[in-house]
């Protein structure tokens, strides 16, 4: 079972948040790990292959500043464990994180290529971005657009939804088994995919 974390306030760090909270997700088993963050630069994102050690030592040598973010441990249901089929996935200005399986991802990956889009992973996950990304390029807001999108999907899933076009917000959305907390602090919010990850907080 994959984990996600997801940080957005104005006080604390989100890189320091969303390790903090992978590492607490690590008995969940995982093959790979990676953040998104909006930083001076926009929405950056890290991933790397194996232990959240490694994804900490890409933080080492390029740390993330910003108070936004989502992260991510993966385990592998569709595409191999690599750095290209690791979350978060971008596409256009989405970055997304997403625990469960889309059943009709076949279906949904030939509309996207039919329409030009590129996609570079073996994900089901990577398709959702894209198909939020369409809905952002015809003029919808976050929110509508990850309702528009969710409405084609089958599956069970857990989305945590971030676009350079909204910096600050990042958008939820839950279908089916896939579990995802949601935690209100004082000028912060978090996300999970289990409570040990936010509890500190």
């Amino acid at each position: 079972m994959c984990g996600i974390v997801g940080y957005i306030g104005r006080e604390r760090s989100a890189q320091e948040v969303l390790m903090d909270g992978l590492r607490r997700l690590e008995y969940r088993g995982y093959d790979s790990a990676g953040v998104a963050i909006f930083d001076d630069h926009g929405l950056s994102v890290r991933r790397a292959v194996g232990k959240l050690v490694n994804l900490d030592g890409l933080l080492r040598d390029e740390p993330l500043e910003g108070r936004v973010g989502l992260g991510h441990t993966r385990w592998a249901t569709h595409g191999r464990p690599s750095e290209s089929n690791a979350h978060p996935h971008r596409a256009g200005s989405v970055a997304i994180v997403h625990n469960g399986i889309i059943e009709n991802y076949r279906e949904i990956r030939g509309e996207l290529e039919s329409a030009g889009r590129e996609i570079c992973s073996e994900t089901d996950t990577e398709l959702v971005a894209h198909l939020i990304d369409e809905e952002l390029t015809h003029g919808a807001d976050l929110l509508d657009a990850v309702r528009a999108a969710t409405r084609r999907l089958v599956g069970s899933y857990a989305l945590g939804v971030l676009s350079d076009r909204h910096p600050e917000n990042i958008v939820v959305a839950k279908n089916g088994g896939s579990p995802i907390i949601l935690g209100v602090g004082d000028g912060e919010s978090f996300l999970a995919s289990d409570i040990p990850a936010i509890l500190p907080y």
